[in-house]
C-alpha cells in the first residue's frame, strides 16, 4: 500500500513537471516571437537567444554575466525569461537588468503546483508561491529552498 502511494505521488509529480515545462512553454511560444529569448536552452524565441552555455539555436549570444548583459538600454521591446529565474542567486537583480535592456519582460516559470522544480536540488534556488505560469513586467512571490548549503557545494552556478 505505502509503495503504490509512492509510486502515485512520483507520477504526479513528474506529470504536473512534463505539463509546465513542454505543453505550456510550447503555448507561449507559439503564440509570439520574442525579441531577446534569454535562457533559451534548445528554443529558438524567434529573435536574438542568449544563454549561459553554448547552444546550437539561430541568431545566439553567449552571456558571461546575467547581472550585466550586453546589450544597450531598452535595445528590445519584449524578453522572455523561460525557466531561468529560478536559478539565479539574485532574482531581483536580474529582472532589473532584464527590466534595463527591454520595454517587456515575460517570466515563464514553474510554478507551487510543479514539485519536480521544488525538489530540483542541484539547478533551483527558489520556488514560486503561484498558480500561474506566466507573469509580465513583474516577479511573484518566491521562497529561498532550504538546501542553500546542498546547492552551494554542488549545484548550478549561474553568475
Amino acid at each position: 500500500m505505502i509503495l503504490e502511494a509512492l509510486l502515485v505521488l512520483f507520477a504526479l509529480v513528474i506529470v504536473t513537471h512534463i505539463i509546465d515545462y513542454y505543453p505550456l512553454k510550447l503555448h507561449y511560444f507559439k503564440k509570439q516571437k520574442w525579441d531577446l529569448n534569454i535562457g533559451c536552452g534548445p528554443t529558438d524565441g524567434g529573435g536574438l537567444n542568449a544563454d549561459v552555455v553554448p547552444r546550437k539555436v539561430p541568431n545566439f549570444v553567449l552571456i558571461k554575466d546575467i547581472y550585466h548583459l550586453p546589450f544597450k538600454n531598452k535595445q528590445f521591446k519584449t524578453v522572455m525569461a523561460s525557466h531561468i529565474i529560478e536559478h539565479v542567486d539574485d532574482p531581483e537583480k536580474f529582472y532589473k537588468e532584464l527590466s534595463r535592456v527591454s520595454e517587456n519582460v515575460i517570466f515563464l516559470i514553474p510554478p507551487v503546483w510543479d514539485l519536480a522544480a521544488a525538489f530540483n536540488l542541484p539547478e533551483h534556488k527558489w520556488h514560486f508561491l503561484t498558480l500561474g505560469t506566466k507573469f509580465v513586467n513583474t516577479l511573484p512571490a518566491r521562497v529561498k529552498l532550504p538546501y542553500w548549503w546542498y546547492h552551494n557545494m554542488f549545484g548550478q552556478r549561474i553568475e
